[in-house]
C-alpha cells in the first residue's frame, strides 16, 4: 500500500442514502432471525439457484459473523454488500459490495444523479425518462479511514476508480471498517463506504423522489 490512510472515531447520525425505488425494502434476511437459520428456509421453500441469487446475490462469499439478519432493514443493508455493480464502485470491486452514504441529502443527490445519469449514457444517451429513488438514512459509530488532501487525490479520481479500488482491498483485507472522503460529484460534501454490514445502524426508510430528465444530463428532482 502507498499510502495508508489515516483513521478517525466517526459518530455520524442520519447519514443518507439513495437507492431506486424498484427495489424492495423487505425480503427473506427480514425474516430469519440467524444466518444458520437460511439453510432449513431454502430447504423448506425449495428455493431455487436463480432465486436465491436475485434476493441474496453474492451472499455466500461474506462471513455468516458479519451478516445482518432478523431485523426490519436486514434486506436493505446486506443488499448494498451482495450486489456490487459488475465494474464496482469508488471503494469496491465486484467481488463486494458496500455501503455508500453521505452527511447530507444534496451530497446524496449529487452522488446519485451522477451515478443514474452514467446508467443512462451506457444504455444509448436516452435523456427522456423518470426514476424513482428512495431515501434510507442510517447511524454509524466506528473507527475509519479519511482519505482527504492532495496526496490522497488519486483515489478521488473523478472517473478512474482503479487505484481507490486497489486500496479499498487492501484496506478491508486488512480488517479496516470503511472509508470517509470527501465527495466528488459536491464540492465540500462528505461521503462514506462502509465494508462491514453489521456498522451499518439503526435503519429507516425515509422519503421518495423522482429524477426526471428531459432531454439533458441533469434531471429535475421533485420530492414526491
Amino acid at each position: 500500500m502507498e499510502l495508508t490512510p489515516p483513521t478517525i472515531d466517526l459518530k455520524r447520525r442520519g447519514t443518507v442514502r439513495l437507492i431506486p425505488g424498484r427495489y424492495p425494502s423487505t425480503g427473506i434476511l427480514n425474516r430469519v432471525a440467524a444466518p444458520e437459520d437460511l439453510d432449513a428456509v431454502f430447504e423448506l421453500e425449495g428455493w431455487s439457484n436463480d432465486r436465491i441469487s436475485g434476493e441474496l446475490g453474492i451472499l455466500h462469499t461474506i462471513p455468516r459473523d458479519e451478516w445482518v439478519v432478523g431485523t426490519p432493514m436486514a434486506t436493505i443493508v446486506m443488499a448494498a454488500f451482495c450486489h456490487p455493480r459488475p465494474e464496482g464502485g469508488r471503494f469496491n470491486d465486484s467481488n463486494r459490495g458496500a455501503w455508500y452514504a453521505a452527511f447530507t441529502l444534496k451530497t446524496t443527490h449529487a452522488e446519485a444523479v451522477h451515478a443514474r445519469t452514467r446508467e443512462l449514457e451506457e444504455i444509448g444517451g436516452w435523456f427522456d425518462t423518470a426514476m424513482q429513488m428512495v431515501s434510507y438514512t442510517a447511524d454509524f459509530s466506528a473507527r475509519f479511514h479519511e482519505v482527504r488532501g492532495r496526496k490522497f487525490a488519486p483515489y478521488l479520481d473523478p472517473g478512474d476508480y482503479s487505484k481507490s479500488q486497489a486500496l479499498a482491498r487492501e484496506l478491508l483485507d486488512a480488517g479496516a471498517n470503511g472509508i470517509v472522503y470527501p465527495s466528488v460529484r459536491d464540492r465540500g460534501g462528505i461521503c462514506i463506504a462502509c465494508f462491514r454490514p453489521r456498522l451499518v445502524r439503526n435503519v429507516k426508510q425515509g422519503a421518495f423522489y423522482e429524477y426526471r430528465w428531459s432531454g439533458s444530463r441533469e434531471p429535475v428532482i421533485r420530492k414526491l
